[in-house]
């Protein structure tokens, strides 16, 4: 198996850095791409890092790929349900703890996730690839965790950085200000790469970071122009003002991080809302 980053075939055990090997779970989508990324971190002692939906192929994959070896975790980067549903049968099958964090609000969470350990800042797993150091970095989910891995100078995101999409904020977990507070964070942790839970890996993080830190805030000057020019208006009435740029068939989904923005404007004195109508304050 030789090392790449452009094989995306489900089921498929790739070595994205040596140590490292990726295998994707058999859920593309328009909102996960080439499907979730399984990332199994160490050779012989190892942590398996979202082991993805609930499916019986991607299961037998993972346990394919792990072939006898010392899974010393199964640990999360958040609950949602792309991510943490095959934890627990795979952690009973390989007999290891579930790591991770429970999430402020059920909506959109996985409710069979029940960490046996909870994980904070600083908290580390040990594999035979190095130390795997968790972060937290709420704002797409509240319980969202990076976790750093200092011999590779590497991070894995999740769906906090996805490099070419932007992700959806869900409200009323998910929360703007965190959001742009964690992109700070990990901005200024400076990786030399970052390991996405959909797609490749990321070589250019501080770009990306950046890029995604300038997108939201011009679209918050677009909500904000929006409301001077509509409001009082219904969140239905805003949406296809401010997401103009973006294909109508994924407005159902913008709707969720324009209400997130709403919700950060809301708090921080620049917007108000009387009943579902919103204006500028």
């Amino acid at each position: 198996m030789s090392v790449a980053d452009d094989d995306f075939r489900p089921g498929v055990a790739v070595e994205v850095l040596p140590g490292v090997r990726r295998v994707v779970a058999p859920n593309p989508g328009r909102m996960t791409g080439p499907g979730t990324n399984t990332y199994l971190i160490g050779r012989r002692r190892l942590v398996v890092l979202d082991p993805g939906p609930a499916s019986e192929s991607h299961l037998a994959a993972l346990l394919a790929a792990i072939d006898g070896a010392t899974v010393i975790a199964v640990a999360v980067t958040h609950t949602h349900r792309d991510h943490s549903p095959l934890a627990t049968p795979l952690a009973a099958r390989v007999g290891a703890p579930r790591v991770g964090r429970r999430a402020r609000h059920p909506d959109w969470q996985d409710p069979s996730f029940v960490p046996d350990v909870v994980a904070g800042d600083d908290f580390v797993l040990e594999s035979d690839a190095g130390a795997l150091r968790a972060l937290t970095t709420p704002g797409h989910a509240s319980n969202h965790l990076c976790w750093h891995q200092p011999a590779d100078d590497l991070v894995y995101t999740g769906d906090h950085v996805l490099g070419t999409v932007s992700p959806v904020i869900l409200p009323p977990d998910g929360d703007m200000t965190e959001y742009l507070q964690s992109l700070a964070r990990l901005a200024a942790l400076a990786p030399a790469r970052l390991a996405p839970g959909h797609g490749p890996l990321l070589r250019e993080p501080a770009r990306v970071i950046a890029g995604l830190t300038a997108h939201r805030l011009a679209r918050e000057a677009a909500v904000v122009e929006a409301l001077e020019r509509l409001g009082p208006a219904p969140l239905a009435t805003l949406l296809p003002s401010v997401y103009r740029d973006v294909d109508p068939s994924l407005h159902d989904m913008a709707r969720h991080s324009l209400a997130a923005h709403l919700i950060r404007l809301e708090r921080d004195g620049r917007a108000r809302r009387d009943g579902d109508r919103w204006q500028r304050a």
